[in-house]
């Protein structure tokens, strides 16, 4: 692949700007997770908010103790939500009492004992106890409750979304051996599973009067080099204002999503970005092939004369057989399992922030996937060109 700076489009940065300004995060801190020039986002952040100037709104006096109650009320929530999702699942009845001993054990510099014994439902006297016992506990057993401390931690880092097997493999990226047995079992002592996929709807709608194109992959989902074989699909995400439109390009190489659009609409244009911006972050070779099932954006003249302009031969599968398409439709899953349905999106805005926040920073870079040995999208392009790594 080509180490040329790259460029990216407009709606690449205007994602990436929201993750910082609804995130509420550091510019630094959002360009290291997206692999981009923290001083070209931050450029995009300057002018994003000269064009958003925020409105300077002081309280007045009488207003003062009202809204340090209301603030006073909104830190306590979000301690509550933030404890919450680390102890996922250690609120079920059965969940053994030293395993939430262990969490607290764990996040005492981060919430105060009382907190947390409040919300796990056990008492400050119990956990003081069970930590003195701790001294004297035999090796084996402290060998244990630090295995589960930190397991509870991968799953966590993993946003609740690892099964047993991905939490073993990223033991072994630690230096760890951990059998599956045993982390099977220590993950269901702490209530903790991974997500389980659910059966994704088709959505193809196939043109009456579709272009005949050969299928040049026929199901041979795989590829020596970056960006010589792709495949793409849209999918339908559910809003409070209707419905949000994702197309997407992915890399058969190393999987990684390489190029994605959002919109309100699935016309042309949608998947038309999405290669567009494949190509111009560098990830498209020339003369690569394009995958996509048979519907009406796909197999339009318009498409066909962007994909031709890009150096890109197109190639379809048969209409409404998911297999011929399996790698695309397989993101759908694991993006709507591990992060749509967890959430409740009452508008567009919010589905988009998570969307580019899943693909972008989970995704493609903290996600071990198990096709790749438990490798990230981007470890195994790092691995195959250094040089292109260090362009991103």
């Amino acid at each position: 692949m080509s180490s040329s700076r790259r460029k990216f489009t407009d709606e690449f940065k205007a994602d990436a700007v929201q993750l910082v300004v609804q995130g509420k995060r550091a510019v630094a801190q959002v360009a290291r997770e997206l692999g981009i020039n923290e001083s070209s986002l931050g450029y995009w952040v300057k002018a994003y908010r000269q064009q958003h100037p925020d409105p300077q709104t002081a309280p007045m006096p009488v207003d003062a103790a009202r809204i340090a109650r209301l603030e006073a009320e909104n830190r306590r929530l979000i301690e509550e939500n933030a404890f919450l999702k680390k102890s996922r699942g250690l609120l079920r009845p059965g969940t053994a009492v030293s395993v939430k001993f262990t969490l607290i054990h764990a996040e005492k510099a981060n919430h105060t004992v009382e907190f947390m014994a409040s919300m796990l439902g056990v008492t400050r006297a119990g956990y003081y106890a069970w930590a003195r016992r701790q001294g004297t506990a035999s090796p084996a057993a402290t060998r244990r409750a630090a295995l589960s401390e930190l397991i509870m931690q991968i799953h966590h880092d993993s946003a609740q979304t690892s099964g047993f097997r991905r939490v073993v493999a990223e033991l072994g990226r630690r230096g760890i051996h951990a059998s599956e047995g045993l982390v099977r079992r220590l993950m269901r002592e702490a209530g903790l599973f991974g997500v389980q996929p659910r059966t994704r709807k088709r959505t193809t709608i196939p043109a009456a009067d579709a272009a005949e194109r050969p299928d040049l992959l026929r199901r041979d989902f795989t590829a020596d080099h970056p960006g010589t074989r792709l495949v793409g699909d849209i999918t339908y995400l559910r809003t409070g204002q209707g419905w949000l439109y994702l197309a997407t390009v992915i890399d058969l190489f190393n999987r990684e999503v390489v190029g994605w659009s959002m919109a309100d609409h699935m016309r042309t244009e949608l998947v038309a970005d999405a290669l567009r911006m494949a190509h111009a972050h560098g990830r498209v070779e020339h003369g690569a092939i394009f995958h996509s099932d048979r519907g009406s954006v796909y197999t339009s003249q318009a498409y066909a004369d962007i994909a031709d302009s890009l150096g890109v031969r197109l190639s379809v599968g048969r209409t409404g057989v998911c297999w011929d398409n399996a790698v695309a439709e397989s993101f759908f899953s694991m993006l709507k399992n591990e992060m749509y349905h967890r959430y409740h999106f009452t508008t567009r805005a919010q589905a988009r922030f998570h969307v580019m926040q899943y693909i972008e920073v989970f995704y493609n870079r903290r996600r071990l996937h198990s096709s790749l040995g438990y490798r990230t999208p981007a470890e195994v392009r790092a691995q195959h060109d250094p040089q292109t790594a260090i362009a991103a």
